[in-house]
């Protein structure tokens, strides 16, 4: 069996093309059109993955397919070569916020790594939302605020419009002339942290907001 290279916001871009092909199907559009869509598709997933075996190239080409039963078992086997997310303790996780004395944790028995590129999780009693993800092969962790922004708007981690919550947090990069440098850092993201892992497809922002709120 394929060992796993395929992480779930990779999936989610290679859903997010299909979704493409099978509406402009759907449009009846002239051949040559589909056909340019196709290959346009075909080309977006390969690149995602530059140093892929031809093994892997050959299951991740989609060049050939044509209907819904065939995309549809196409996803199905590249969802068995998911890299799931990192697995973590309870342990691990306190270690990551140790000024959080009362740290509520969620149950992680009920978490699919699979499905997971960001692990996330709120504590409504303390207005709380913490966010763990791997940075250079390192699962770190940030504390923010949270608070149910009651509207629909733009996420922006997954870039997807959905009901969002205001989140914000302390930078921990100092300025050497000023100690006492302080600057807050606030996005809108996706209320429900499941929907928002199930629509990521480009992990390039949640990247640069987590290096810029831990001061790496």
């Amino acid at each position: 069996m394929t060992e796993g290279f395929i992480k779930n916001e990779q999936l989610n871009f290679i859903k997010k093309q299909i979704a493409l092909i099978k509406d402009t199907t759907q449009k009846h559009v002239p051949p040559s059109v589909l056909k340019a869509t196709i290959d346009m598709a075909n080309a977006k997933v390969l690149d995602l993955f530059p140093n892929a075996s031809s093994d892997q190239r050959e299951m991740l080409d989609l060049s050939r397919l044509k209907t819904d039963e065939e995309f549809d078992q196409y996803i199905q086997h590249l969802s068995a070569v998911l890299l799931p997310f990192s697995s973590v303790t309870e342990q691990e996780l306190k270690k990551m916020f140790p000024k959080n004395k009362k740290l509520k944790l969620p149950d992680l028995s009920m978490i699919d790594y699979r499905k997971l590129t960001y692990l996330s999780w709120n504590d409504l009693r303390s207005n709380k939302k913490f966010i763990v993800y791997e940075l250079d092969g390192k699962l770190v962790g940030i504390e923010c605020k949270f608070e149910p922004a009651g509207k629909k708007s733009f996420c922006s981690f997954c870039k997807c419009a959905g009901e969002v919550a205001y989140i914000s947090t302390v930078t921990k990069a100092k300025k050497s002339k000023n100690p006492d440098y302080y600057k807050a850092i606030g996005n809108l993201i996706c209320a429900d942290n499941s929907e928002c892992n199930k629509k990521i497809t480009n992990t390039g922002y949640l990247t640069s907001f987590l290096k810029e709120s831990l001061g790496i």
